[in-house]
């Protein structure tokens, strides 16, 4: 077993991988920023070492900074979370070379799912429903407006190197995809170093639901269950929930024999999610990209199957079985997610600033999984979510009534919050009939 990981993340993530290597009584090596030399997780880890200044370029993005500190620690191995360095081939392949164990899929599967025209491609090859869309990349506005009128309007624009729904936007005719286009191709280079992009067919009310993946050692990959992610604003995440309420028996196992397919396509091992959108009307899904990674929103998942996830992702990286019987895998009840961030609840506008009063909610069923606690400053220099509150239930009813309660019970003064608007999602018709897609925020904040 692994005696000691090194965390290469911060806030709410790093603190909640740092709880399960306490539970499994592996040792725990934090890395911080000067920024976030206060924060929770920092204190609760073994070991904790200074990157760097505040901007992530110059800690968390720093690979050789992050090597370095599991060098001068002497870790075993490297947890990367999700954001910075989790999704990069090329620090995972640094990690493996260095003699570490890396805590995450073979390198080779991050940078085949990485760009994601080839990963359409490939997953088209598996078997795996893909939308229209081009095959190679589209690098200039003229073969954009050509590719465009062979997949047919509306079109969906993409970073084929990034993700995150940055520069995504949607076309519904030339005009907008010439405005688009330029937009995506600008952000494209300057946040992930390449200006291709990929053209697929919009799927108009459409839900974004995902199937959360674990590749075995044996080769096996299970899928545990879907989550829905149809509630977004600027196409990131804000709140999920599993099962899907617009999933239906016999819908969800097609999507998860899918998943299963994706994973062994490219010889996953552990823990990932494969995402795919499934339009309302006909309830055809198409694949989306594959996150060769924890998700943020993978507690939910624990919280119906009653596995954790970051546990397994140790074991199965330490080269041991899992802790759970694959064929015995059963989910339960309902859970949701919804993601607090420092924000203005109506232009979801970053709210920086000092926290003076932080009081989460407890309760049956309610689990908080915070990065932040009073005292704390929010700064500007990275994703503002502060914590995510998670409430799990019999019933989607009950799951909803535990989530209206602890909306209300959590309380964070300094920082403007989202949570009015997450008080607002649950008491909308929408979104408590569970015929929602990916434009309800847009509905609540016409």
């Amino acid at each position: 077993m692994i005696e000691s990981v090194l965390v290469a993340n911060r806030g709410e993530i790093a603190r909640r991988v740092i709880r399960t290597a306490r539970q499994m009584q592996i040792r725990a090596i934090a890395v911080y920023s000067e920024a976030d030399a206060g924060l929770p997780y920092v204190r609760e880890a073994d070991e904790a070492v200074l990157l760097g200044p505040a901007p992530a370029a110059s800690s968390y993005l720093d690979a050789e900074a992050v090597l370095r500190a599991a060098r001068q620690t002497g870790a075993a191995a490297i947890h990367p979370g999700y954001g910075f360095l989790a999704e990069s081939a090329g620090f995972a392949a640094e990690v493996i070379d260095a003699g570490l164990t890396w805590i995450g899929p073979p390198p080779s599967a991050i940078e085949q799912m990485g760009d994601k025209i080839n990963a359409r491609n490939l997953m088209e090859q598996a078997g795996v429903p893909v939308a229209a869309g081009t095959r190679e990349p589209v690098t200039d506005v003229a073969a954009a407006v050509d590719q465009a009128g062979r997949i047919g309007y509306p079109v969906m624009i993409k970073a084929a190197a990034g993700g995150g729904g940055i520069g995504m936007s949607a076309a519904a005719n030339e005009t907008e995809l010439r405005a688009g286009f330029e937009t995506a191709r600008t952000r494209a280079e300057r946040f992930f170093g390449s200006a291709a992009i990929l053209l697929e067919r919009y799927i108009e009310q459409a839900r974004h639901v995902e199937v959360q993946i674990l590749g075995l050692n044996d080769s096996q990959v299970l899928a545990l269950g879907e989550r829905d992610c149809s509630v977004q604003r600027r196409h990131q995440k804000i709140a999920e929930e599993t099962p899907s309420p617009g999933v239906t028996p016999e819908l969800r196992a097609r999507m998860l024999a899918a998943a299963s397919r994706a994973g062994e396509a490219v010889g996953y091992r552990g823990a990932g999610t494969v995402e795919f959108l499934v339009d309302s009307k006909t309830k055809d899904f198409m694949f989306l990209e594959m996150n060769t990674r924890i998700q943020v929103e993978h507690p939910i998942t624990e919280m119906v199957t009653g596995i954790d996830l970051v546990e397994q992702q140790m074991l199965i990286a330490a080269g041991a079985d899992v802790s759970f019987r694959p064929a015995s895998v059963r989910s339960e009840g309902h859970a949701l997610e919804l993601r607090i961030y420092a924000e203005d609840p109506q232009r979801f506008l970053p709210s920086p600033g000092l926290i003076t009063e932080w009081e989460e909610p407890s309760g049956p069923g309610v689990r908080v999984d915070a990065g932040y606690e009073s005292g704390n400053k929010v700064t500007p220099y990275y994703d503002p979510l502060l914590a995510k509150l998670c409430v799990h239930g019999a019933s989607r009813d009950e799951a909803l009534r535990r989530a209206r309660s602890a909306v209300g019970e959590f309380r964070v003064r300094g920082p403007k919050t989202n949570l009015p608007f997450h008080a607002e999602l649950l008491d909308s018709d929408q979104f408590v009939s569970g015929s929602y897609d990916t434009s309800v925020v847009a509905r609540l904040r016409p």
